[in-house]
């Protein structure tokens, strides 16, 4: 149990003091990357700026934001823009 004769050098003062710095950072380190990996946003979160018009447009009629004539309308207009011929060619039809 008494590797050093009964006492430490300041050399081994030093090693026990760094040692248990190194520790304590390692540790929470480990608990914060744990932290953050269980409350990541899950993928279908993170991935809407690159969704399409369309499916944002989806989206929110699935959600209930919008009603059926408007989600109709609004993605007639989407697809006409999509097409080239703009809101103009809506009253052609």
């Amino acid at each position: 149990m008494y590797w050093n004769h009964h006492d430490m050098s300041g050399w081994d003062w030093f090693a026990m003091s760094i040692s248990t710095v190194l520790l304590w950072t390692l540790l929470i380190t480990l608990a914060v990357l744990i932290y953050r990996t269980l409350n990541r946003a899950p993928d279908s979160m993170r991935s809407t700026a690159a969704a399409s018009p369309e499916q944002l447009l989806a989206d929110r009629f699935a959600r209930g934001e919008i009603d059926e004539e408007e989600f109709r309308n609004r993605l007639a207009v989407l697809r006409a823009e999509n097409t080239g011929k703009g809101i103009a060619g809506l009253g052609a039809r």
